[in-house]
């Protein structure tokens, strides 16, 4: 079964949303269901550990599930490419498209 992780940080304005678009798109995709982790980026050295891309960055299995060459330390909000345009979560659809791509 895949491990789902929710990297963010303190007062994300956008973990809400996120995890919301996450859940619905692991209940579409993934019939296991698997338990979605949520982890908080509190530190440059916590986040020097982990695949952070910006808060909030999805992992499955440990990857980031929208891969990026922008890893970063910083406390900082990730930016996605969406249909609508940049946008602080991806849309469910493109979660959902994602996961089926991992397998």
């Amino acid at each position: 079964m895949a491990t789902i992780e929710l990297l963010h940080i303190a007062d994300c304005p956008n973990l809400g949303e996120t995890l919301l678009r996450l859940v619905r798109a692991v209940e579409n995709t993934m019939p296991s269901n698997p338990t979605i982790t949520s982890t908080l980026i509190d530190s440059a050295e916590t986040a020097a550990r982990v695949p952070f891309a910006g808060s909030p960055t999805i992992l499955v299995d440990g990857v980031d599930l929208f891969p990026t060459d922008g890893r970063t330390n910083d406390l900082a909000c990730r930016i996605y490419l969406t249909p609508n345009g940049m946008a602080g979560a991806p849309t469910q659809q493109q979660i959902e498209v994602a996961l089926t791509a991992h397998g």
